[in-house]
């Protein structure tokens, strides 16, 4: 495993680019099995993750060409099916949750997928009830072998439109439904959608392709099936996760940064929890501008004076993936808030090391934590810590960035699948920050 160390307590100040969206990416590169014909993408992120999956991509005889960083082009007219049922596949696919969306193209082109049951974060139970019965819904027989934890689906007669109202709004549920539904025969109507910016750009990136997709940006679509669907160019929007993390960086190090190129219009509400928070986010451009927050930051409280509660809720509600950026932050804010993770259970676990480093924290519940932030009056204290998941990392990382001391974080690997590069950017803008593999 690798670890950082980090040298904490240091101002920062610089630009950062954010990297290409990592839950965009993983959706985009499987709709390359779609076609027979040449696919440009372009923003990708060099990140575990992704890297995993065009590795999987490639192993299924996908035609892939590096045109330059971050651009790829991919042709997928010479598939090796038989590798979905091999031990290789069974051993890469089950390392990497986003894998399961390459078995709605699979299954809407060639009339089968496979799919073993997929990693990722350890943030509690994640159905897959969503997808396999969307593709039910669709007309293909599901089966699911138990002891080597298989799941296969096949329509050897073809897919057919229909309604379906989905039981949650699952992002990758929903483009793996969307991706079986446009080459299905007749219309499919989803109710209930995810209408993630990511969920979008793989809409508009299949309609680019031939499909007809109608109500992209809300949670009903209609999709009106196709005979085949062509190539296409995409660019990937900008990681609104990671300028999350960066606003939240800024803020908790008494940092001045500007993220540049961030993409204003598909951030929702990332800026205003922020400002509810005291943060100052200010729009210059289509740039993020974060001020030195040399006074600290207070905590706003509810019209009728109530402590703020911060909550997770589908798109256009605050996404899930920032609450543990959120909590972190609030260690240091003049106020209290309540931190309320809906959607994931075991997602707050961590923050027992950041108790450890001197924050005031109250673990309700696998769901809701009290922070009462110390106004910067107390900084915390370094230590040595393990990172459970993407998210929990980089939170014990900005955590760490702020604190007094120098501080160790092992198992590094989780950060990296979801961050580029990560300690070389942020030394860049001056961070003390030394990879040991």
């Amino acid at each position: 495993m690798g670890t950082f160390k980090i040298e904490g307590g240091h101002q920062l100040k610089g630009d950062i680019q954010p990297q290409g969206a990592k839950n965009e990416a993983l959706q985009i590169l499987c709709a390359v099995l779609l076609t027979s014909e040449k696919i440009i993408i372009n923003n990708i992120p060099d990140i575990r993750d992704v890297n995993k999956l065009i590795t999987i991509l490639e192993h299924l005889g996908v035609k892939i060409e590096k045109l330059s960083k971050g651009s790829y082009s991919f042709q997928s007219d010479d598939l090796d099916l038989e590798y979905l049922e091999g031990e290789l596949f069974k051993q890469e696919g089950s390392g990497l949750r986003g894998s399961i969306m390459i078995v709605g193209p699979l299954l809407a082109r060639f009339g089968k997928g496979y799919i073993p049951r997929p990693g990722g974060d350890k943030i509690g139970r994640r159905r897959l009830d969503t997808h396999f019965e969307g593709f039910i819904k669709l007309g293909a027989n599901f089966r699911y072998n138990k002891e080597e934890r298989f799941y296969g689906v096949d329509a050897p007669n073809g897919l057919t439109g229909t309604y379906m109202l989905l039981d949650e709004a699952s992002v990758t549920g929903t483009a793996n439904i969307v991706m079986a539904a446009v080459l299905a025969k007749g219309e499919t109507t989803i109710y209930n959608a995810a209408c993630e910016p990511y969920l979008q750009q793989l809409c508009k990136m299949l309609v680019s392709m031939g499909a007809n997709i109608e109500g992209i940006g809300s949670n009903l679509l209609k999709i009106t099936g196709v005979e085949t669907l062509g190539g296409c160019t995409h660019n990937v929007l900008p990681d609104m996760i990671e300028i999350g993390s960066w606003i939240g960086l800024a803020a908790m190090t008494k940092s001045e940064v500007t993220i540049k190129n961030v993409s204003w219009d598909d951030l929702g509400l990332i800026p205003n929890t922020f400002r509810k928070l005291g943060i100052t986010v200010e729009k210059q451009g289509d740039d993020i501008h974060i001020p030195a927050h040399t006074n600290g930051y207070e905590v706003q409280s509810f019209i009728d004076g109530s402590i703020m509660n911060i909550s997770d809720a589908p798109w256009p509600g605050f996404t899930p993936d920032l609450l543990s950026i959120m909590l972190v932050v609030a260690t240091q804010a003049k106020g209290s808030v309540l931190i309320h993770q809906k959607m994931f259970e075991s997602r707050l676990f961590f923050v027992d090391k950041l108790i450890d480093m001197g924050a005031k924290i109250i673990l309700c519940d696998p769901h809701r934590a009290t922070i009462i932030g110390h106004n910067f009056e107390s900084q915390l204290k370094a230590t040595t810590m393990t990172s459970p998941d993407i998210r929990a990392g980089i939170s014990l990382l900005i955590a760490a960035l702020s604190a007094k001391g120098t501080s160790t974080i092992h198992n590094i690997e989780q950060i990296d699948r979801g961050y580029e590069n990560i300690d070389e950017r942020l030394k860049a803008i001056g961070a003390k920050i030394t990879r040991i593999e």
